[in-house]
């Protein structure tokens, strides 16, 4: 009656111990390391050659590491202490960044957890732990929305006046004033045939027409709400994606970058002390520029020989091979309203798709229409220093504003000069309102604290439990137990974030927890009361109960997913722990205190009683 099959038996252990080994790694602690990563856009981090350089640099300096790790983005090397960190440091800046005027890498000091290789080899890693608890920096960023449609309306500006030259459309001025674009006539007739240009064009602009005298006719034109909507979420955007691909020079291992209501930009860099240098990283800008590459015959020798002819430049080509280009600009970022990566249409080869607004289309198209055969480079300019992106020939005319990039490029690499050509730079500018630093010592107090209210609420959950339902009471404790460890091991899987928040969410579970315990441990009690026999009783105690159980458990559910879906910030950090502890607690509560009690219960044919606490019994008399 009360036995589990041994599958059953088997797979609860098995899932304990996957709990055990997973939440492991959360009391080693964190040991010195050295990260490396690229420090241009232009240079992808080869992990396996990057592994090699380092493990070959420290062990000709004789230096010990206790383990080289890579990801996507950065190899890090673990150290016993920081003594040796700050000389492998410097070792490693040796060997990659041999010109310290023009690093291509950024070697920064990091924290590496201190896990065994075995528990990292299987992806059992600790949590990560947020800017509260482990002390960083958090910033409040305000993207200038204004500016940004100065910036638009001045283009259309520009995009106008190039229009009705093309459109042979006569006007006595086009200018800006406040939010509106002005543009003038002399005559009705001239000033329909501006409106029909612009409608044919272009539908992102409501135009009103306004005459201020007999021979001055306007036209006044503003962006649509849905075009002023399109350019603030497409600027936020892309913001948050460039701010993602400047912050992992700082070799922050769990940055928070996210929006928060319609203008402002959240960062938080746990692990980070360097003010100054993180307001260095988040402000920088880039710039993107299109121009010729100068193939006359003899010209790329001349320039590797020390003499660049006039009017070029030397620039590196992906893949390292030396490009002359051209100083004249064709187009810059500016006129690039989006890049998404794709597949030629004739060829079915990896392309990277790019749209350009008005004018830099009506540009593109002559550029393209008198240079067909000819390389056009793609160059990425930050910290003063240009890379080529991509040099692709022109095969033939280009209209539309829809260009193609494409030739010798992989799916992967289609995806990256994409992102560099989206993302290279920011699209509007942004303000810090709000800096706040957390230390260190602030961090690992808080962890202190959080630690031990868990500890203590657990602690005196267990003295009442074991008081109140003795030897039941004690299998409940360590059912709960299981649900913390189980708890831990999610979060570290999944590669959490924990915060303070988390932490209370952990304490809360616990008290949440045991609640199905103590469901099951009365039904278990009323069912002895109505003259059950002990073996009865349990097997009704955890059936009868369930339904309650699982009742209680979804909506608290789904208070918890409607925290996550509609939060931000700590509370979906509260959230998240919330709806996982609810989970886990199902588990321990039913399954592995039942198996508890199978194993101490289960097993006798006859059991005289309970060690559940005092029963009372209704008095028969």
């Amino acid at each position: 009656m009360n036995r589990y099959p041994l599958w059953k038996n088997l797979l609860i252990g098995l899932v304990l111990l996957w709990g055990l080994i997973y939440t492991l790694p959360n009391f080693y602690g964190e040991v010195p390391a050295v990260q490396v990563s690229s420090a241009k856009a232009t240079l992808k981090l080869d992990t396996a050659a990057t592994t090699d350089r380092i493990a070959g640099a420290l062990k000709a300096a004789g230096i010990e590491n206790t383990g080289i790790f890579s990801d996507a983005t950065s190899v890090r090397a673990r150290f016993k202490d920081t003594e040796t960190q700050l000389r492998a440091k410097d070792v490693i800046e040796q060997t990659f960044n041999p010109d310290a005027a023009d690093p291509s890498y950024v070697v920064a000091l990091n924290l590496l957890s201190a896990s065994p290789s075995w528990l990292t080899s299987i992806q059992a890693l600790p949590m990560y732990l947020g800017l509260d608890l482990r002390g960083g920096v958090h910033f409040l960023l305000e993207v200038d929305m204004p500016g940004a449609l100065v910036k638009r309306l001045d283009s259309t500006t520009g995009d106008l006046r190039t229009l009705m030259r093309d459109k042979s459309v006569r006007h006595a001025g086009i200018t800006r004033e406040g939010n509106t674009v002005v543009i003038r006539f002399r005559d009705a007739a001239q000033r329909e045939a501006g409106r029909r240009a612009i409608f044919d064009s272009t539908t992102d602009l409501q135009l009103v027409e306004r005459d201020d005298a007999a021979d001055d006719l306007k036209l006044v034109a503003t962006l649509t709400p849905q075009a002023q909507q399109t350019m603030r979420d497409f600027a936020i955007k892309q913001n948050i994606t460039t701010l993602h691909n400047r912050i992992n020079e700082l070799g922050v291992a769990e940055p928070v970058i996210q929006q928060q209501g319609a203008e402002r930009i959240v960062v938080q860099l746990p692990g980070v002390q360097d003010v100054a240098k993180a307001k260095d990283i988040l402000g920088r800008t880039a710039t993107l520029e299109v121009r010729m590459v100068d193939d006359t015959p003899g010209a790329i020798e001349q320039a590797l020989a020390g003499s660049v002819p006039f009017g070029t430049e030397l620039y590196n080509e992906r893949g390292g091979s030396p490009l002359l280009v051209k100083k004249q600009v064709v187009l810059t970022g500016d006129r690039l309203t989006d890049a998404q990566p794709g597949f030629d249409g004739q060829t079915n080869e990896p392309a990277v798709h790019l749209t350009l607004d008005a004018a830099g289309a009506r540009i593109f198209r002559d550029v393209t229409r008198e240079s067909v055969g000819k390389r056009m480079a793609i160059l990425l300019f930050e910290k003063g220093k240009g890379e080529v992106v991509t040099a692709p020939v022109i095969r033939s005319e280009i209209g539309g504003g829809r260009v193609q990039i494409s030739g010798r490029m992989s799916t992967v690499e289609a995806n990256d000069v994409a992102l560099l050509l989206r993302a290279g730079s920011l699209a509007a500018p942004m303000e810090i309102i709000e800096e706040r630093t957390v230390g260190p010592s602030l961090g690992a107090e808080n962890i202190q604290k959080g630690f031990n209210s868990t500890l203590w609420g657990f602690l005196a959950i267990v003295v009442f439990m074991c008081g109140y339902y003795m030897l039941v009471g004690l299998v409940s404790s360590i059912a709960l137990a299981a649900n913390l460890l189980l708890l831990v091991a999610l979060l570290s899987l999944l590669q959490a974030t924990l915060t303070l928040p988390g932490i209370a969410a952990m304490a809360l579970t616990l008290g949440m927890a045991i609640d199905s315990n103590v469901l099951i441990n009365e039904r278990i009690r009323e069912e002895l009361r109505n003259g059950a026999s002990p073996q009865a009783a349990i097997a009704a105690g955890y059936d009868r109960a369930w339904d309650t159980i699982l009742d209680s458990n979804i909506t608290t559910l789904i208070a918890g997913i409607a925290l996550l879906v509609f939060g931000s910030g700590p509370v979906r950090g509260f959230a998240v722990v919330h709806c996982l502890g609810i989970l886990t607690s199902m588990f321990s509560a039913i399954l592995v205190s039942r198996m508890l009690i199978n194993f101490i219960y289960g097993r006798r044919r006859k059991v005289e009683s309970l060690s559940i606490g005092q029963v009372w019994k209704p008095d028969t008399k």
